[in-house]
């Protein structure tokens, strides 16, 4: 409402403002160097506006902000992403709107006490899963890119630092909606903090946590949105899971159970990657209208 106001008032002071920065200020405005450009013009807009004495110069001075692109971001747990806050996520990837979503995913309830949650991985101990979790993990991401306008990344930091810059620098850049997985390592896993990062790097080899961007940009230049950042998996799931006392206290309670929980988890990773490739090896072409 703000910006329609500030482009109708813009549009009825132009002859006075001048046409140039009228119409500058109005294009699209993507990219740091642009948004750059765009505050100095605001700066030589309100240097214009003071000099006028009337309501509508004043009052678009007061909008004059609102010429700069904003970068909004939502961020959450996957408790809301996953659960309770999962209609909202859709509706905002549904929207079409530039809106960027960051979830920071440790795979459980963490703020109240370690319960299981939608994002969970099969085999996993937690509150309301004491006999480890008997389902596979909600795969949001696959969810997210079925909407296919919505810009998809899964990152991990430890893993691979440069593809997570990449990824919020895609995002940000994005006109339209996004969504980043960040793989968060949490005390309720059961390992030593310190120890996070390389944790991450773990996550990441044995197919736990495949890292990949997911760019609907890519589809107008003929090529395949989905790329994968993450080599095919070489570390097996249950050398992973020995690590986290949310999956090793399963091994000493009940170690047949375990056994099968973690042959069905490793049995969700090698689908999931297969599924992955085949997603990312797919070609596409260029529709002219």
């Amino acid at each position: 409402m703000q910006r329609a106001t500030a482009d109708h008032l813009l549009r009825d002071l132009g002859s006075e403002l001048g046409d140039v920065l009228v119409h500058e200020l109005q294009s699209p405005c993507r990219g740091e160097a642009a948004i750059h450009e765009q505050r100095q013009r605001v700066v030589e807009l309100r240097a214009r506006l003071e000099k006028m004495n009337s309501a509508a110069a004043r009052q678009l001075a007061s909008l004059a902000d609102q010429f700069v692109p904003k970068s909004v971001w939502v961020v959450g747990g996957d408790g809301w992403a996953y659960d309770i806050g999962f209609g909202g996520v859709d509706h905002v990837l549904s929207s079409g709107r530039d809106v960027n979503i960051l979830v920071l995913d440790t795979e459980v309830y963490s703020n109240t006490g370690g319960q299981a949650s939608k994002a969970t991985p099969r085999a996993a101990v937690a509150k309301f899963a004491a006999g480890g979790k008997q389902v596979a993990k909600k795969d949001i991401g696959m969810i997210a890119m079925a909407h296919t306008h919505a810009y998809v990344a899964q990152v991990a930091l430890g893993a691979n630092d440069k593809q997570t810059l990449h990824a919020f620098v895609g995002a940000e850049s994005y006109d339209g909606p996004s969504i980043i997985l960040a793989y968060s390592h949490c005390i309720a896993h059961g390992l030593a903090m310190s120890a996070g990062m390389e944790h991450q790097r773990l996550a990441t080899e044995s197919g736990h946590w495949p890292l990949y961007r997911y760019d609907p940009r890519r589809m107008r230049e003929g090529m395949n949105p989905l790329q994968l950042d993450s080599r095919k998996p070489k570390l097996p799931f249950r050398r992973f899971a020995e690590r986290e006392t949310r999956f090793h206290m399963l091994t000493r309670s009940r170690p047949d159970e375990a056994r099968r929980l973690q042959a069905l988890a490793q049995q969700d990773i090698d689908e999931r990657w297969h599924l992955l490739e085949q997603m990312a090896g797919m070609g596409y072409e260029v529709e002219e209208l």
